[in-house]
């Protein structure tokens, strides 16, 4: 009898790049569909001068922007995140599974090798993704100037310097770094528990991904919203958020203006848009990894 096949131990001249590549397809796919909730987040995030920019929650948010700025503007922005997740991604799943490999194959129910290999995969992909997060929120706030990736990019680099796409980075790692780390352990463990045997099962990787993905956005939003802040500094008429230098700063101004509550901003739609999100994106994932290799 011919030995079965792991679909998760591909093969080792071939599996770097189809994880990459996989990847790839699975982050574009992963943040094209859940786009209009990210910019809900983004703007509920947002230290807002004027009254029509302040939200109460994701209803309140959909009906108030499809109805005085149209639909589209809830997809402003998104082919920052197409041009700059492909790329992002494809590093981030070869260099987890580079790590993973290096560590001795599958054996990430050891909590501390998933923590290695979800932080490894974190700051090279982080690396290539923050400009065009970056971008991405600018575009994606109340009554944003711009409407051309290109143009936000230019613009940004002449006024605020290059410095602009970067302010963000070490916060973006200081919170994706645990974000992947809880995502990778809870899912890899949520892997095993629903599904003992390792056969491939659709099923058990959008629900184990889901519930991954939905922790990791909770355990983090505080952090976030303090990037939101550095990110969009550029756009706001406030004068201490123009100047804020870093995340002890960012952090500091929120809970100065808002509280403890103030840390918890826009964590629904965060929430919202990672359960479902990371579902699909380990779906497309073992989907397209399955695919290239059949």
């Amino acid at each position: 009898m011919a030995e079965e096949v792991d679909y998760e131990a591909l093969p080792s001249n071939t599996s770097l790049g189809v994880n990459m590549l996989a990847g790839a397809l699975a982050g574009i796919t992963e943040h094209a569909v859940m786009f209009p909730v990210d910019s809900i987040k983004t703007r509920m995030q947002v230290f807002a001068t004027s009254p029509a920019a302040v939200y109460t929650g994701i209803g309140n948010a959909f009906t108030r922007i499809s109805s005085t700025e149209g639909m589209r503007a809830l997809w402003r922005g998104v082919s920052s995140v197409i041009l700059g997740a492909g790329p992002a991604h494809a590093v981030h799943f070869g260099t987890y599974e580079a790590m993973k490999e290096l560590g001795g194959g599958n054996c990430c129910w050891k909590s501390m090798a998933c923590n290695l290999y979800g932080a490894s995969a974190t700051i090279a992909s982080d690396a290539l993704m923050n400009p065009f997060d970056v971008i991405k929120q600018r575009m994606q706030v109340h009554q944003s100037e711009f409407r051309s990736v290109f143009t936000a990019m230019r613009v940004v680099y002449r006024t605020e310097g290059l410095s602009a796409f970067y302010v963000s980075y070490p916060t973006t790692l200081t919170m994706s770094v645990p974000f992947t780390a809880v995502q990778f352990t809870v899912y890899e463990h949520m892997k095993k528990l629903l599904n003992p045997s390792g056969d491939y099962s659709p099923v058990t990787h959008m629900i184990a991904g889901g519930m991954a993905g939905g922790v990791a956005a909770g355990v983090t939003t505080p952090l976030d919203v303090a990037k939101t802040l550095l990110q969009t500094r550029g756009t706001s008429h406030d004068a201490e958020i123009r100047r804020v230098g870093g995340m002890l700063d960012a952090l500091r101004i929120i809970w100065k203006r808002d509280g403890i509550k103030g840390f918890g901003r826009g964590m629904s739609p965060r929430v919202l848009t990672h359960m479902p999100s990371n579902a699909l994106c380990w779906l497309s994932y073992e989907f397209f990894s399955e695919s290239i290799l059949s």
